[in-house]
């Protein structure tokens, strides 16, 4: 019986999971695995690249992207569970540079001319992209980057380019910054939501098992969203 009851309480979940939501991810699950037991697998990687492997059938249990267009067209194809897609935060885009005081609070650095290099990921692949091409766009700079932009395949390697020095200055997340009870590290300028669509970032279950039900819900409750706060992300109503 105590055989029986372990293999039970040790079932093992494959997340696909945006870039950009890895580390935060990584501390809700290994919260979930120590209350229940269960082992989360998490595949990190752009959320365009995630979509064409599961519309080819890579086997995962769960999905968080970085938006919510592709988790719409799973469900609307019948790849997803019907029902449960849901919202788990709201992402937010920020220029960023590892140089303290280099950026400025308004962000006038964006507009420099002597600005080599600008990571940005790829806005067909990854919705930090598109938000970065749309603050871009918004502030009449995006042709004037054409031939200074470096392109990461998701928002992780955008980071990096920028961490690396590949970069003078990136378009990355908050949340790949900002860590509970820590100083940011060298020095942004958070873009005005209103220069950019919201990114929406829903999950969603792709096959019916219920650790990966039971591991949906735990990420909607109050102290996972706590977590999400603390990262850097708007978050929805606890449930």
């Amino acid at each position: 019986m105590l055989l029986i009851a372990g293999s039970a309480a040790g079932d093992e979940i494959r997340v696909a999971v945006a870039s950009n939501f890895a580390e935060t991810f990584t501390v809700i699950a290994e919260r979930f695995e120590r209350e229940t037991g269960h082992r989360v697998i998490r595949i990190t990687g752009s959320t365009g690249k995630h979509y064409a492997q599961i519309m080819n059938g890579a086997p995962f249990d769960a999905f968080f992207a970085a938006d919510e267009e592709r988790p719409q067209l799973l469900e609307q194809q019948g790849t997803a569970v019907p029902g449960s897609r849901f919202t788990y935060a709201i992402g937010k885009l920020i220029l960023w540079s590892p140089q303290p005081d280099f950026i400025d609070t308004e962000g006038k650095r964006l507009a420099d001319a002597k600005v080599r290099r600008l990571a940005i990921a790829n806005p067909k692949l990854a919705p930090y992209g598109r938000a970065a091409q749309q603050v871009l766009q918004a502030l009449g700079l995006w042709r004037s980057y054409q031939d200074r932009l470096v392109r990461g395949e998701n928002i992780g390697q955008t980071f990096q380019f920028v961490n690396s020095g590949n970069a003078a200055l990136g378009l990355v997340a908050l949340s790949q910054v900002k860590r509970p009870g820590q100083p940011v590290k060298g020095s942004l300028w958070e873009a005005p939501q209103s220069l950019y669509s919201p990114i929406a970032q829903q999950a969603v279950l792709l096959r019916e098992n219920q650790a990966a039900r039971d591991f949906l819900a735990f990420v909607r409750n109050a102290g996972s969203l706590r977590t999400m706060q603390d990262f850097g992300y708007g978050t929805p109503h606890a449930e």
